[in-house]
C-alpha cells in the first residue's frame, strides 16, 4: 500500500515538472535579427629599404705599459758577530782527602815444595867381566860332526848377588843341542856383575848371546 503511494507521488511531481518546462519554451521564443559584415581588404605593408649594415669600429689599443723594475736593495754587510767574552771556568772543588786504609795483610807464603830426588840411574848387569872368566859352552860331538853352527842368544836375571837365578833361550841358534848346551854352561858356571842403582847392587835381565862356531 505504501509502495503504490510513493509511485503515484513520483509520477505525479514528473508531470508537473514537464508542464512548467513547456510554458517556459512558449513564452521565451523571440525573433533574432542576424547582419553580415563584409571584411575589409587586407592591404600587404610596403617593404622597407634594408639598411646599411654598421662595421664595429677597432677598439683602440692601449699601450701596455712595461712593469716597473723592483728597487735594487742595498746590500748592507753582514757584522760577523763578536766573539762572546772568555769566562774562565770555575775551578772545581778539591776532593775531600779520603783516610787511607790500612792494605790488607799478605797472606802466608806457601811452604816451598819439596825437592824431588834426582833419578837415581840404574845400571845393567855385566857378564863380560875379564875377572868373571866364564867358561865356553862345550861344543857337543854330534853337532861338530854334522856340522851345526849358529848363535843362541839367552835371556837371564842376575840376582844382587851375581848369581843367574833364571836362564832362558829368547834366540835359538836354530839347533837344540847348541841351545841346551849354552843354558847348561851359564846356569852352572857363569858369574855376573849385578846391576846397580846408584851405589846399591840390585837385581835385573841381561841379553847373553853365545856363538857356536867350528874351527876350519
Amino acid at each position: 500500500m505504501a509502495v503504490a503511494v510513493a509511485l503515484h507521488a513520483a509520477l505525479g511531481a514528473l508531470l508537473y515538472h514537464g508542464h512548467q518546462a513547456a510554458s517556459l519554451a512558449r513564452s521565451t521564443s523571440v525573433p533574432i535579427m542576424v547582419s553580415f559584415i563584409t571584411p575589409e581588404p587586407v592591404v600587404p605593408p610596403k617593404p622597407q629599404p634594408p639598411q646599411p649594415v654598421v662595421e664595429p669600429k677597432p677598439a683602440p689599443k692601449q699601450a701596455v705599459k712595461p712593469k716597473p723594475k723592483p728597487a735594487e736593495k742595498p746590500v748592507i754587510a753582514s757584522k760577523s758577530p763578536e766573539p762572546a767574552p772568555f769566562a774562565a771556568p770555575e775551578p772545581e772543588p778539591e776532593p775531600e782527602p779520603v783516610a787511607e786504609q790500612a792494605p790488607p795483610p799478605a797472606p802466608p807464603a806457601a811452604p816451598a815444595p819439596a825437592v824431588a830426588d834426582a833419578p837415581v840411574q840404574t845400571a845393567p848387569p855385566r857378564f863380560n867381566a875379564d875377572y868373571l872368566q866364564n867358561p865356553k859352552p862345550p861344543y857337543p860331538n854330534l853337532s861338530r860332526r854334522l856340522q851345526e853352527e849358529g848363535t843362541v842368544v839367552l835371556r837371564v836375571y842376575v840376582s844382587p848377588n851375581g848369581l843367574p837365578e833364571q836362564v832362558e833361550v829368547s834366540k835359538s841358534s836354530g839347533y837344540a843341542r847348541l841351545d841346551e848346551s849354552a843354558l847348561n854352561t851359564v846356569r852352572k858356571y857363569w858369574k855376573f856383575v849385578p846391576a846397580r842403582r846408584g851405589d846399591t847392587p840390585v837385581g835385573g835381565w841381561v841379553l847373553v848371546p853365545i856363538a857356536f862356531t867350528l874351527e876350519g
